[in-house]
């Protein structure tokens, strides 16, 4: 019986330890993730308004739109990591 117990509590320890790992690892791709959006966005805003440049202040709210939900994703995803811990 106290081998089992104690084997629960390493697999515990063990456990807690791939949990953090895996919430750093969900940051980390959301933080990508997030970059890799708001830069494509930019880029496009800043292509859009090169073309067009009447149409800055349209742009400009939609961008900032986009930018907005792709950052929101990150914000999730740390919700996401800080509750597994």
């Amino acid at each position: 019986m106290m081998e089992t117990i104690s084997m629960l509590a390493e697999a515990t320890a063990e456990t807690a330890k791939f949990a953090a790992t895996n919430g750093s690892f969900t940051l980390g791709v959301a933080g990508a993730g997030a970059g890799l959006g708001i830069g494509l966005i930019g880029f496009g805003a800043a292509q859009a308004v090169g073309r067009n440049p009447g149409a800055f202040g349209n742009i400009l709210v939609i961008s900032i739109i986009g930018m907005a939900l792709a950052e929101a994703i990150a914000i999730y995803a740390f919700i996401v990591a800080l509750g597994g811990r």
